[in-house]
């Protein structure tokens, strides 16, 4: 979905095939001017075009609809009684049921408050967010005593009702575990010092500027295990839809159930929500709080609001060019375009700046007040200005892409034009509710500049763009054990976080409290040495060739970090797929496979292997479906004859053989099964750790899992040392406060509670 629908898609491309002007082609193809390739696809954008997108938006329904307010919260009803409460709850939130807050907001009567007040501290508490709670208990004795209108009786009943609710507090709080709302869960992210010359950046990195490596960050100084090094919020963030929007009306309705992040996440900050707050006007867009509704609604929400079904048909890529533009303000966007593209006197500065480049591999440090996207003191701010600075790399995507992009920002201007949308973008911000319709034939300078500067983020997005991911939990059978898997939510701008190089074994970790990315370091690195995190393909996920290939197509740069330089060298991580039948060694060659053991002569033909392990793959999924409907016994009896074929030809670590050993711990633990889930876990885990190492996330995702398994099977000595694994991995990823953690430090504090633990767990922990 980031970008356009596959219709739009297909009928760029039919317009590209069908430029009948050889010329026109030939001089698109040849310049990289990003201005004169969005005035060229400007002049190609007809009537017609504008017919097709609008019909292509209508089946896209934003706007709100009584009938699916009826039908979700009967779906709702059935959800509820069928005890899935979260899925109850956010078909419930697309019919607006009011909230705590809005009955506070509506003038709840003051003598009726307590009741209101008393409700809130209980969800809170049974959220963990004990010092909300605290504070909202506080202010309810506070109210109780400055009036009396409630009868002794009750008033005595109101009192008894907060002091059991304090009761509550301090068995959170004792526990050593801080659980309180997602804003305080920042608290640790915190930056030891603040970079001078990097906003949001620790000072212990610093920005460098290389014709080899372009923009990087480099240590200044030595770098610790866990030293959060990057805390910085998105310039703008857009949610990716999960699923189709909601069919427009039609003779039948199907309504879709399926839950989306787009349900799921505040369309704001990006925070997981579930008593939402809608947008007035639209019924797509979803809040965590009046106060990020408000704020999306000033920043950029009053000119996407009417655009929301045009929007989804032209992708969140589309969505965010246009949501920077917003965000920063015509006069900004303005100024840039005019900079980059039209004063000759730029164009000097940007040669200059070449100069500069070819003469800092030498001296590096000579640079740092040169480089782009800084102010005139040499500072980069995670601002448009260094949005704007981000490359397009126009030189290296292919002329049909590029006019794909010009197309659909062109398109993009056209319906704000049409909808009048565009004197308010360029001028005075109103409502959309008061903006008229209008449509003209010819695109002023203003439009035409607003157009560039969208086709020049869509552009760089694809190098640029950041995937915002969250830590999404599946239950197993009973619910006993959680699974916990990452999830990508949205795409981002973050200007710093920009700044960083890509390694397939990258020395950070990036991870997300809504929009805001933190990034700590997973290794030591020393002074001077670059500081790296994985744009995707990691040595333990994927072999060099594959990642080489994805990098120079996405990326437009060939990998020298030196994990690729080493399997480049050392083909040995890219034979362990397949082993011997007889002797179990590896297997090695290209069509026909060989053992290594010279004394075998066991041969195989690759792509019979290939088909025997697909086949295996299906017979897997298949037990996971099993597995999900509750048929554990049947699921167990698949997943066993899985494992012995598998172990007849796979080598020991490969990836489906974990697999299955994970299905199985699954499989086991949903029957309670306590001490067979645990021994299936541990074989995977022996293959995660192996793949992806000792301090992984993926490792510590397992572990998490191994310890909810002793745990809830009262295996406390086995408990105790793998929570402390777990602990120490997590936090090292996500900081203290992330709800994995915390979960584990809740376990921790419960088994600490047992008699004759806590001398164990003091002496596994040293």
């Amino acid at each position: 979905m980031e970008f356009p629908v596959q219709e739009w898609l297909a009928h760029a491309n039919r317009k590209w095939e069908c430029l009948t002007s050889s010329a026109f082609r030939e001089s698109f193809s040849a310049s990289s001017d990003l201005s004169q390739n969005f005035q060229a696809c400007s002049t190609q954008l007809q009537p017609e075009d504008d017919q097709i997108l609008q019909k292509l938006s209508q089946d896209n329904l934003v706007r709100k609809d009584p009938e699916a307010a009826a039908f979700y919260k009967q779906e709702g009803n059935k959800r509820f009684q069928g005890k899935k409460y979260t899925s109850a709850a956010l078909l419930y939130s697309k019919v607006c049921l009011e909230d705590i807050d809005r009955a506070l907001d509506s003038g709840y009567p003051d003598q009726l408050m307590y009741k209101v007040l008393l409700r809130r501290a209980e969800c809170l508490l049974q959220l963990q967010r004990t010092q909300e709670a605290t504070q909202v208990l506080g202010e309810l004795e506070e109210k109780l005593a400055s009036q009396h209108s409630l009868f002794s009786n009750k008033f005595q009943a109101v009192l008894t009702h907060i002091k059991d609710l304090k009761a509550l507090v301090p068995n959170h709080q004792s526990n050593g575990v801080t659980t309180d709302s997602p804003n305080d869960q920042l608290q640790d992210l915190e930056l030891c010092s603040q970079n001078p010359k990097i906003s949001n950046a620790s000072s212990a990195i610093s920005v460098h500027l290389s014709t080899a490596k372009g923009r990087h960050l480099v240590a200044a100084e030595d770098i610790s295990l866990g030293q959060t090094l990057v805390k910085e919020e998105a310039f703008v963030s857009v949610l990716i839809p999960e699923k189709r929007p909601l069919p427009a009306y039609s003779v039948e309705r199907n309504w879709d159930t399926e839950v989306g992040n787009e349900e799921q996440h505040c369309h704001h900050c990006l925070l997981q929500v579930i008593a939402s707050v809608p947008c007035q006007a639209c019924s797509y867009t979803i809040y965590c709080s009046y106060k990020c509704r408000d704020k999306a609604q000033q920043d950029y929400h009053w000119a996407e609001c009417i655009l929301g079904n045009i929007l989804l048909t032209l992708g969140v890529f589309a969505n965010l060019a246009l949501r920077a533009t917003l965000v920063a303000g015509f006069a900004q966007v303005n100024r840039l375009v005019q900079e980059y593209y039209r004063d000759p006197e730029e164009k000097r500065n940007l040669l200059e700046t070449r100069e500069i480049l070819h003469s800092s591999v030498e001296h590096p440090g000579k640079t740092e007040d040169h480089i782009p996207g800084c102010d005139t003191n040499g500072v980069y701010h995670s601002s448009y200005q260094a949005i704007f600075s981000l490359l397009p790399h126009s030189e290296h995507q292919t002329p049909e892409h590029r006019f794909l992009c010009g197309f659909t920002a062109a398109a993009l201007c056209r319906k704000l034009q049409e909808m009048g949308l565009d004197v308010a973008v360029v001028g005075q911000k109103v409502p959309a509710e008061q903006c008229n319709a209008a449509t003209a034939a010819e695109w002023s300078p203003e439009l035409r500049a607003l157009g560039v500067a969208m086709h020049r983020h869509i552009l760089q997005l694809q190098c640029n763009a950041q995937g915002v991911c969250t830590i999404r939990a599946t239950g197993i059978g009973c619910y006993a054990v959680e699974c916990r898997e990452q999830v990508r939510v949205a795409s981002a701008l973050f200007p710093v976080l920009s700044l960083m190089n890509h390694s397939c074994d990258p020395n950070t970790s990036v991870s997300f409290q809504g929009q805001t990315a933190v990034v700590r370091a997973v290794k030591l690195i020393k002074e001077a040495q670059e500081v790296s995190h994985c744009y995707g393909p990691h040595c333990s996920r994927m072999r060099v060739k594959e990642r080489l290939q994805l990098l120079r197509s996405q990326y437009f740069f060939t990998c020298q970090c030196r994990a690729c330089l080493q399997e480049q060298e050392s083909e040995v991580k890219s034979i362990l797929s397949f082993c011997c039948v007889h002797c179990r060694a590896p297997l090695q060659g290209e069509d026909v496979l060989y053992c290594l053991t010279a004394a075998c002569t066991f041969t195989a033909d690759r792509s019979r292997l290939m088909f025997q392990l697909q086949d295996v793959q299906l017979r897997v999924s298949k037990a996971q479906e099993l597995l999900d409907a509750g048929n554990s016994d049947q699921a167990i009896l698949l997943l066993e004859d899985c494992r012995r074929e598998g172990r007849s030809f796979l080598s020991p670590e490969h990836t489906v053989l974990a697999q299955i050993e994970d299905c199985l711990a699954q499989a086991h633990a949903a029957c309670a099964n306590w001490s067979a889930a645990a021994k299936h876990l541990q074989r995977s885990i022996q293959s995660v750790e192996a793949h992806h190492g000792s301090s992984s996330v993926e490792l510590g995702h397992e572990l998490f899992k191994l310890a909810q398994i002793f745990f809830n099977g009262c295996f406390l000595t086995d408990a105790v040392g793998t929570i402390a694994k777990a602990e120490h991995i997590l936090t090292l990823h996500y900081g203290p406060q992330h709800e994995m953690v915390q979960e584990l430090q809740q376990m921790k504090a419960c088994v600490t509670g047992l008699p004759g633990m806590k001398a164990v767990l003091k002496g596994d922990i040293s």
